[in-house]
């Protein structure tokens, strides 16, 4: 029996041998990540219920309309959608409205809303209610579970290590990266070694624990080291304050005053590029991987030739990738220096704007160290003997 098993997961597209055991550890993990305590629970929400409602009634007579934003308390009239005890209960809710575009949330009868209760301690009773913005994580949760039967369907088993990998980064991000800095651990060196363990949880899933795994764990993960020297030395020359990032600030205000907000910006930097360091990387290492299949006798060097020609290929549209990314969330601040006719030199050297054309900037030169890197490397390893290696 254990032997038929094993043969129908050596049939498996994409399936290597210990990838099983492989799965399987970084499912244990991520078991752990999963239950595993940031240290930042707030005891203030202990005695709070998150449900989701419908608005039955509005009340906008203490709501101020100044231009185009609203300001002042929206009384709502709610009933609980969520199953438990709280279910089918009528409820009187307040909406804030702060005059704040992007944060405010304005309702109408029939819509569905995220509702947070506050609860006696005591008696578990509803001392207030109050809405916190529509209600997403229903179509959240159905977009994700679309997307991962999309592509389990479609690469069935490298569909299934690529949503462990994802499942693996997110848990990694959010209960030991963002925990960790917030406890005063160094945002440089901490997050350097979290996103070396990513790069080879994801590489080896991807990659197998074979020679084409090694040359792209090898090769990212010396392409990420390259890019935080290069953000930490250039970021220094560019004198970028870390409070440029959305919400910097706030947090300093908030009870973390020790943080260093530069050492976090230039952390980012390398973070930020390290996907698609990881990318270009592996895309080397299986080109020179199935030429090595195809043609056991090539040289080194000329594998090596080939592997840094593939690279030139990748490279030319990644870093446009990378652009892309990075500007589109600036469109709107782009708009607005081109409407009020900004001379393009005050634009450029803003620090909101020089902050990104440094992340631009490093992540690209990080791609173009990271492509000789793992053809260099994966000559060395696929041609170590004259022997025909399979892995």
């Amino acid at each position: 029996m254990e032997k038929t098993k094993q043969n129908v997961l050596s049939r498996l597209p994409g399936h290597t041998r210990g990838d099983g055991l492989f799965v399987a550890a970084l499912l244990i993990f991520c078991t752990v990540l999963l239950f595993l305590p940031t240290g930042f629970e707030n005891e203030l929400y202990k005695n709070s219920r998150r449900v989701e409602a419908e608005v039955l009634e509005t009340d906008n007579s203490l709501v101020q309309q100044l231009g185009i934003i609203r300001q002042g308390d929206q009384a709502l009239l709610v009933r609980v959608l969520s199953r438990g005890v709280y279910r089918e209960r009528e409820l009187e809710a307040n909406n804030m409205l702060i005059g704040k575009l992007e944060l405010d949330s304005f309702y109408v009868p029939g819509d569905k809303i995220l509702l947070v209760l506050d609860l006696d301690p005591a008696t578990g009773d509803v001392v207030q209610a109050n809405a916190v913005g529509h209600y997403r994580l229903r179509l959240q949760g159905l977009l994700l579970a679309a997307f991962s039967l999309f592509l389990i369907v479609f690469a069935r088993w490298t569909g299934i290590k690529a949503l462990l990998s994802f499942l693996f980064s997110v848990l990694v991000i959010w209960k030991l990266l963002i925990p960790g800095v917030l406890k005063g651990y160094s945002p440089l060196f901490y997050s350097m070694a979290l996103v070396i363990l990513m790069t080879g949880a994801i590489v080896f899933l991807v990659g197998g624990f074979s020679r084409r795994g090694v040359t792209a764990f090898l090769g990212a993960a010396g392409g990420v080291f390259l890019t935080a020297i290069l953000s930490v030395v250039i970021g220094k020359a560019f004198h970028i304050h870390g409070a440029v990032r959305p919400f910097s600030e706030p947090l300093l205000y908030s009870g973390f005053g020790h943080l260093n907000l530069t050492a976090l910006f230039l952390a980012s930097v390398f973070i930020a590029a390290s996907g698609a360091v990881m990318d270009l990387a592996m895309d080397i290492a299986a080109a020179m991987h199935e030429l090595r299949e195809k043609k056991p006798e090539i040289s080194r060097r000329d594998l090596i030739s080939s592997g840094f020609n593939v690279g030139r290929a990748v490279v030319g549209t990644m870093t446009t990738t990378l652009l892309f990314a990075y500007s589109g969330g600036y469109i709107t601040l782009l708009m607005v220096f081109m409407a009020q006719g900004i001379p393009m030199e005050n634009m450029l050297n803003l620090s909101y704007v020089s902050a990104e054309i440094l992340t631009t900037l490093v992540g690209s030169f990080g791609l173009v160290l990271v492509a000789p890197l793992t053809a260099v490397i994966g000559g060395f390893l696929y041609t170590g003997s004259g022997k025909k290696r399979r892995n």
